[in-house]
C-alpha cells in the first residue's frame, strides 16, 4: 500500500484505508471465497485498519503491530494478560549497566529467511540507527538513543545521550524493537529507508505469504524458525474499519476474533452469538475535544473556557457509548503512571460559567466549525457537543469525513486546511508509559500531531525532565504538571479513554491480548 503520508503517526492515520465497512466484507465476498482454506488450523481475525507498513522502522498505525509481532523477533516482548509485563524474545539477557548504557546479548541460532544468515549485533544497530538516520517520526520513541556499539557478533551496547526510562516500556516490546536484516533492508532499498508492503526478510514464527490491499494479509508458518511453534498454521487478516461491519463479518462467520463496539458491548454481552467468549478489555487511549489556538476565532482563552465548561462529557458518553465508556481526566489512562484523579473543569462542566466566559470575551454571536471522522461514535460525538453548545448561544456546524482527509486536516505538510480548524475531535491511542501520549503536545510538534497548536517552554522541560526519573512517584508529579498545563490553556476538553471488548469464536480459538486488548496473535490457540 502506498498511501503512507510523511509524518503521520503510527495511532491515528489509516484507522481506515478501505471504505467504510472496509475490504471485502463490504463487498459482500465471503473469506473462503477469497482465500483457499489450507490444511491445518486457520486463524481468521478482522483487523481495525488497513496495513500501510509493515517496516517497523517506518510502520503508520499501532494496528500494524500484531502483525509484525509474527514476522519478527524483537529483543523483548510484551506479555498478554491482564498486568504488564514482558519477556526476553530475541535477547538472552538484556541489562541496564548505567543510566545512559543498556547491554544485550542475542541468543544464539534466529534465523533470516531468504539466506540472509543468523541474526547479529549489527542487524540490531542497523535496525535501531537506520530510524535516527532517516529521521522519520519513531526517532521520538527512541528517545535520545546516539548510537549502538558492538561488542561481539551476538552481544552490542545501546547508548543513549541521557537517561530514557520508556525504553522498557516502548522502544524494546513495541514496534520499533523489532530487528531487520541489515543484508536484506539494504538490498532491497539501497539506503536502509523504507521497505513498506514489502519486507526482503523474516526473523519471527510467521511469513507474509499474500497482501491484497483493501482486502486481506495472509500468514504462514515460517520454517526457518527455531523459537516456540506458534498455533496455528495460516493466520488470515481482514481490514474492517468499522466497527459495526466487522460485528456484522464476526456474526456471519467470515471471522473468528474481532474488536467491537462499546456501544454493543450491553447487547454481546447478554445475547452473544453462539460460542462467543466476550471480553471487556480498559483502554489506553484518550479521546478528546480539541480547539486550534492559533485559529483567530480560538485566540481568547475566555472562548476556549467557554467551551470547555459548555461541554457535559457524561451525557456525551451516555449518548455515544451506551455509558460504557469512563471519563477521562487527561491524556494519561488509569493505571499508567500520572494518571490524574480528577480534570479542572468538572465532568459535567456547568452552563452558567460557561456564559460568563462568553462575556467576558464579549462575544454574543459565535459560529464555529467542528470537524471529526465519519466512523465510529464520532459523528454522535460532535452532534451531542454540537447540541450542549448552543445552549450557550454557540452555532456549531458538523464536518464528519473520511478518516484519510479527516487525519490530515491539522498536518501543515498537508496543506493550509490547517488554518481554518476550529473544534475537533481527536482520539490518540496509548502505551503503558505516559511519554508516548505526553511527547505528542510539545511545541516540535505544532503542526504535526498538536493540532492545538499548543506551545509551553515549561511543558517541553517537563516532558524531557520526567523520561529521565526512576521513581514512579517523582514521574507521576511531571505529568500531573503537564496535563494541568494543558487543559489550563483552555484548548482541551477530555472526554473518554473508551475502552476495546473483543470477541472470538471459542470453537476455534482462544485469544490472547495484551493489558488494553491489542491481540497477540502469536499468542492464539486453536480450540
Amino acid at each position: 500500500m502506498e498511501r503512507i503520508i510523511k509524518n503521520i503517526d503510527r495511532r491515528t492515520l489509516l484507522k481506515g484505508g478501505a471504505a467504510m465497512g472496509g475490504g471485502l466484507i463490504a463487498s459482500s465476498m465471503p473469506l473462503s471465497q477469497v482465500i483457499w482454506a489450507a490444511e491445518g488450523k486457520v486463524l481468521k481475525v478482522a483487523l481495525g485498519a488497513e496495513l500501510g507498513s509493515l517496516d517497523p522502522g517506518f510502520y503508520t498505525s499501532d494496528y500494524e503491530v500484531p502483525v509484525m509481532e509474527c514476522l519478527y523477533a524483537k529483543l523483548t516482548r510484551f506479555k498478554p494478560g491482564s498486568e504488564w509485563g514482558w519477556n526476553l524474545e530475541a535477547a538472552e539477557k538484556l541489562e541496564q549497566i548505567d543510566p545512559t548504557h543498556i547491554r544485550f546479548r542475542l541468543k544464539k541460532g534466529i534465523k533470516f529467511t531468504g539466506d540472509y544468515g543468523e541474526m547479529t549485533a549489527r542487524d540490531v544497530k542497523f535496525s535501531l540507527e537506520r530510524i535516527i538516520q532517516h529521521k522519520y517520526w519513531t526517532t521520538s520513541l527512541l528517545g535520545p538513543v546516539d548510537h549502538v556499539d558492538i561488542e561481539d557478533d551476538h552481544t552490542g551496547v545501546i547508548v543513549y545521550k541521557t537517561p530514557f526510562v520508556p525504553a522498557w516500556v516502548i522502544t524494546f516490546p513495541w514496534a520499533i524493537g523489532h530487528i531487520v536484516s541489515e543484508q536484506a533492508v539494504m538490498k532491497a532499498t539501497k539506503d536502509g529507508g523504507n521497505f513498506g508492503m514489502n519486507p526482503p526478510a523474516f526473523s519471527g514464527p510467521y511469513v507474509l505469504a499474500e497482501w491484497k490491499q483493501n482486502q486481506y494479509t495472509l500468514l504462514t508458518r515460517n520454517p526457518d524458525w527455531s523459537g516456540p511453534k506458534p498455533g496455528f498454521d495460516e493466520i488470515r487478516i481482514v481490514p474492517i474499519t468499522d466497527t459495526k461491519a466487522a460485528e456484522r463479518a464476526y456474526q456471519a462467520g467470515d471471522v473468528d476474533y474481532t474488536e467491537i463496539g462499546l456501544d454493543s458491548l450491553a447487547t454481546f454481552k447478554t445475547n452473544p452469538p453462539p460460542d462467543t467468549k466476550v471480553e471487556e478489555h480498559p483502554s489506553l487511549s484518550y479521546a478528546w475535544l480539541g480547539m486550534n489556538m492559533d485559529n483567530p476565532t480560538l485566540k481568547d482563552i475566555n472562548v476556549r473556557k467557554a467551551i470547555q465548561w459548555g461541554i457535559n462529557v457524561p451525557q456525551i458518553l451516555d449518548i455515544a457509548y451506551a455509558g460504557q465508556a469512563n471519563v477521562a481526566t487527561g491524556i494519561v489512562a488509569p493505571g499508567i503512571v500520572g494518571h490524574r484523579e480528577k480534570a479542572l473543569v468538572p465532568p459535567e462542566g456547568d452552563l452558567v460559567k460557561a456564559k460568563e466566559f462568553l462575556e467576558k470575551a464579549g462575544i454574543t454571536d459565535l459560529q464555529l466549525t467542528l470537524d471529526c471522522a465519519n466512523t465510529g461514535p464520532y459523528t454522535t460525538i460532535a452532534q451531542t457537543i454540537q447540541a450542549q453548545l448552543s445552549q450557550i448561544g454557540i452555532a456549531v456546524q458538523v464536518n464528519a469525513q473520511d478518516q484519510s482527509s479527516f487525519w490530515t486536516i491539522g498536518q501543515e505538510t498537508a496543506g493550509d486546511r490547517w488554518k481554518n480548524l476550529q473544534l475537533y475531535i481527536q482520539d490518540y491511542s496509548g502505551l503503558p508509559d505516559p511519554f508516548y501520549s505526553t511527547s505528542n503536545f510539545v511545541t516540535a510538534q505544532v503542526g504535526i500531531w498538536n493540532w492545538e497548536r499548543f506551545r509551553s517552554d515549561r511543558y517541553d522541560e517537563l516532558d524531557a525532565k520526567a523520561v529521565t526519573i526512576e521513581d514512579p512517584n517523582e514521574r507521576a508529579k511531571l505529568y500531573y504538571e503537564m496535563q494541568d498545563l494543558l487543559e489550563e490553556s483552555g484548548a482541551y476538553r477530555f472526554l473518554t479513554n473508551g475502552g476495546r471488548p473483543v470477541v472470538y469464536r471459542t470453537t476455534k480459538t482462544q485469544a490472547a491480548n495484551l493489558p488494553q486488548g491489542y491481540p497477540v496473535y502469536v499468542d492464539f490457540k486453536p480450540a
